[in-house]
Order: C-alpha cells, then sequence, then structure tokens
C-alpha cells in the first residue's frame, strides 16, 4: 500500500501565549491539496507517567485536578524539566509523588495526549523493586498515595473510576505486557 504525503507546510506562526508549562500558538498551513488552513497548537515538553508495581499491586495517586474540577486517581506522572531525559524524570517524578525509589526503570510505550491540539508526548514506564524513602511533593501538590491491585484497576477504569487518559493507556497497557 502506497502512502500519500499528508504533510501540512507552516506557513506562518503567531504565539498567542507562553507560560511555565506551555505555549500556544496560531499556525496557518498549507495543506497537501495546496488549501490554507489555521491550527491551534499547544506546545508542551512533555510527561512521564509510572506504572509502579509493589508486590501484586499498583501504587496510584489521588489529586485535585483544576481543568476538571474534581479529584483523580491517577498514575505518578510529571513533566519533563528543560534538558531532563524521560528517565530521569520518571525516577525523580516517582520518589517526589508516591516516596519510592525504584531499583528497575523500564519504558514500556510512549503517546500523545491529544494530537489534534497538542505536541505533549507521554512517556509511560513500569517501575518495579521499589524501596520506601520520603514523600517529597511540590509546594503546589497536595498528593495521597493509594495502592490498587491490577484487577481492581482494570474494573475502575470499566467503571470510569479512572478517566485520566495516561494511566487507562499505562494500565490497560501494561496488562497486555503481562499476558504476553
Amino acid at each position: 500500500m502506497k502512502h500519500e504525503d499528508l504533510s501540512e507546510e507552516t506557513i506562518k506562526t503567531e504565539t498567542l501565549y507562553s507560560g511555565n508549562l506551555l505555549t500556544v500558538v496560531k499556525n496557518t498551513v498549507r495543506l497537501p491539496t495546496g488549501r490554507l488552513a489555521v491550527r491551534e497548537v499547544v506546545k508542551h515538553r512533555g510527561v512521564v507517567a509510572i506504572i509502579p508495581i509493589l508486590g501484586e499491586r499498583l501504587v496510584m495517586v489521588r489529586q485535585f485536578r483544576q481543568a476538571c474540577g474534581k479529584t483523580l486517581l491517577e498514575l505518578p506522572a510529571g513533566t519533563l524539566r528543560l534538558g531532563e531525559t524521560p528517565r530521569e524524570c520518571a525516577y525523580r517524578e516517582l520518589v517526589e509523588e508516591t516516596g519510592y525509589v525504584p531499583r528497575r526503570l523500564k519504558r514500556l510505550l510512549h503517546c500523545y495526549v491529544a494530537p489534534g491540539s497538542s505536541t505533549e508526548l507521554v512517556h509511560i514506564f513500569v517501575a518495579t523493586d521499589l524501596s520506601k524513602t520520603v514523600q517529597a511533593v511540590e509546594d503546589d501538590e497536595v498528593i495521597q498515595v493509594i495502592e490498587v491491585d491490577l484487577s481492581t484497576a482494570l474494573q475502575m477504569i470499566e467503571r470510569n473510576e479512572i478517566e485520566d487518559a495516561k494511566s487507562i493507556a499505562g494500565i490497560l497497557y501494561f496488562q497486555t505486557y503481562l499476558t504476553s
């Protein structure tokens, strides 16, 4: 099967907003058909999410998410710092959010969060051989650590009790990874 080039050529970029976490731009693009279109894009450094395994249980976190207006149950996760590799970020975020240090950290997959409007790429790791240390959340975070077995987490996804896309993708991939 031959794939045609579907690339869009960016003609003009206008920055609409630039903050600490993200930048919003408006791109005027030329489609492969020659027509012009506008694309609004949220530029983001990317994030990591970690599936920490403690015996037979997953270590997850509960925290209020302002954008959603509610508390969500999620995999520990965080934004990449400038110059930080995804592996370094995964290690740092796991310690900060849960107080667990991983002896083993394996990258499972990466995926775009919302490719129609954002450059945000999430790198998902599994962390094993955990040892307890001190949880070191940042000043602007309030996080509760929860342990959940995989079957319960899968049921919670089915009942829409876990609503975070990176957590759903990570947990479902991990389930597949375990059985392959």
